[in-house]
């Protein structure tokens, strides 16, 4: 069936029947062509289109203890995967991590990427009280920003999956609209996630039954040790911004509890009043986790070292 004879009302019945994907193989598009047509009907109808379960999500993935989690997804543990956190992106800053970042998605073609966690910062929105009228970017031009340096990572992604779990101030979007605005509850445009399609929204992603990948646990300086230690599996956290990886062993074997930094500049805008210009215990970098046999490898992390070199495996890389 071509894509120029599949009507608004085809689509919408095949999309929320077969899937995207197989949708894109039955028009010969591809995923994003579907997803941005998707994006096209949804503001003429006024609804989101809902895709089937294919089952690759863990609503219909049972954990072990048997109990089905609609706000989880499920990425195979296979190959290289990649998660950044906390990248609170601004408008007209490109940091030397998301450059970073371009390059070794580039370089390592992960079969899945993960934002986890405040990728849009919502400065205007905060709960905090501007300190001394202080500029803030408007929603508007956080979101552009954030539109921006995503197709960024797809573009280099191809066809991994992506992922975003939600974190605290991605959640500031809607709990400043479900406060003010109840009654727009419905509407296209005021869930964070109908403005980025193609990434599918959760509170956690598992990397099979051993693995999560969630914004945050446990807080504190010791948070990456406790969070392996007190959730039985390994972890992958972000928002306090440390970037790295703790090892826990007991006679279940080894597990890690890791923190992906921070995206962002730990000097740039978005902190420098909030922190007063006081010194941070944070590093600017990201993980990459290696699966062998569906079996989580020593985590690795990217760490910027200064605004033009970054490190991995011992080798320092120029931007």
């Amino acid at each position: 069936m071509a894509q120029a004879k599949l009507s608004d009302g085809d689509f919408v019945r095949l999309f929320e029947t077969i899937g995207p994907a197989a949708l894109a193989e039955k028009v010969g598009l591809k995923v994003r062509g579907i997803y941005g047509r998707r994006v096209r009907i949804e503001k003429k109808l006024r609804r989101q289109l809902v895709a089937p379960d294919t089952g690759n999500s863990l609503q219909t993935v049972r954990t072990r203890v048997g109990i089905a989690h609609p706000h989880r997804q499920l990425i195979e543990p296979k190959g290289t995967i990649i998660v950044f956190s906390d990248a609170h992106y601004w408008p007209r800053i490109v940091t030397p991590a998301h450059k970073a970042l371009l390059r070794m998605i580039r370089e390592l073609q992960p079969t899945a990427v993960v934002a986890n966690g405040d990728v849009f910062d919502g400065a205007s929105i905060s709960r905090h009280a501007p300190i001394g009228w202080e500029s803030r970017p408007g929603v508007i031009e956080e979101i552009e920003a954030c539109k921006e340096r995503l197709d960024e990572i797809k573009r280099e992604a191809k066809n991994a999956k992506l992922i975003w779990t939600l974190g605290n101030h991605d959640g500031r979007f809607e709990t400043r609209l479900a406060t003010v605005a109840p009654e727009y509850a419905k509407v296209h445009g005021v869930h964070l996630r109908d403005h980025f399609p193609e990434w599918r929204p959760c509170w956690s992603a598992w990397l099979g039954p051993n693995v999560v990948v969630k914004h945050r646990y446990k807080g504190g300086v010791h948070a990456t040790h406790n969070n392996a230690v007190n959730s039985g599996v390994s972890i992958v956290t972000g928002h306090l911004h440390s970037l790295k990886v703790t090892p826990f062993s007991d006679y279940n074997g080894t597990r890690w509890g890791v923190d992906t930094g921070t995206l962002a500049d730990p000097s740039g805008p978005q902190f420098l009043d909030y922190c007063e210009d006081n010194p941070t215990n944070w590093r600017s970098g990201f993980a990459v986790l290696t699966f062998h046999k569906q079996e989580l490898l020593w985590p690795e992390l990217v760490h910027v070292r200064a605004q033009d070199e970054f490190e991995f495996r011992g080798k320092v890389y120029t931007l």
